[in-house]
């Protein structure tokens, strides 16, 4: 795993979940199809309403017309984070637009568990209410080791709550990965 993840900041309110991470018209779509996992990323947030979007200045369009991959890498989020239905297409559909981190308050359970069993993103946690004090654009870098952000455009520092325990799943790249390498899988 990387130490630090660098990139620009989307910004999201509270209780975004995942049919508004990934609307069920998508669902349609198998991640297991290099081809048809790209999709996911195209319609990833397509479902967040305007008024949850880019905090707190308004709508911001999290993709550009028909793209694949999103400009953001970094998910800046208020409460409950991925809350909804359990599944497990909401963080492929983040990792599938090139989302690397979330930095929420508190996420919903499974989506936290889905993120970090699959190895398709880093769920930070903050103390603080950041969804109001980061703008959508903002150039952002997390230090994983530290569980610090850095907010580079407004020089601004705020400390995240240690990954804990999931931290070597997430530094294994997924639980399967993690499994297989303190040898509860055979290679």
């Amino acid at each position: 795993m990387h130490r630090e993840i660098t990139g620009k900041a989307f910004v999201v309110g509270d209780n975004i979940d995942t049919d508004q991470i990934i609307p069920a018209q998508y669902l349609t779509y198998n991640p297991a199809v290099p081809e048809e996992y790209r999709m996911f990323g195209k319609y990833a947030l397509s479902g967040v309403p305007p008024a949850q979007a880019g905090l707190p200045k308004g709508h911001v369009p999290f993709h550009t017309k028909d793209e694949y991959v999103s400009d953001y890498q970094i998910i800046i989020a208020g409460k409950n984070f991925g809350c909804g239905s359990s599944r497990e297409h909401a963080p492929i559909a983040l990792d599938a637009a090139g989302i690397e981190a979330i930095v929420a308050e508190f996420y919903a359970r499974i989506f936290y568990r889905n993120a970090v069993n699959g190895g398709y993103l880093i769920p930070f946690e903050s103390e603080q209410r950041l969804c109001e004090r980061i703008c959508t654009g903002d150039d952002l870098r997390i230090d994983i080791a530290q569980s610090r952000l850095d907010n580079l455009t407004t020089g601004e520092t705020w400390q995240l709550r240690p990954l804990g325990e999931v931290a070597p799943i997430i530094a294994a790249g997924g639980l399967f990965p993690y499994a297989r390498k303190v040898g509860l899988l055979k290679a």
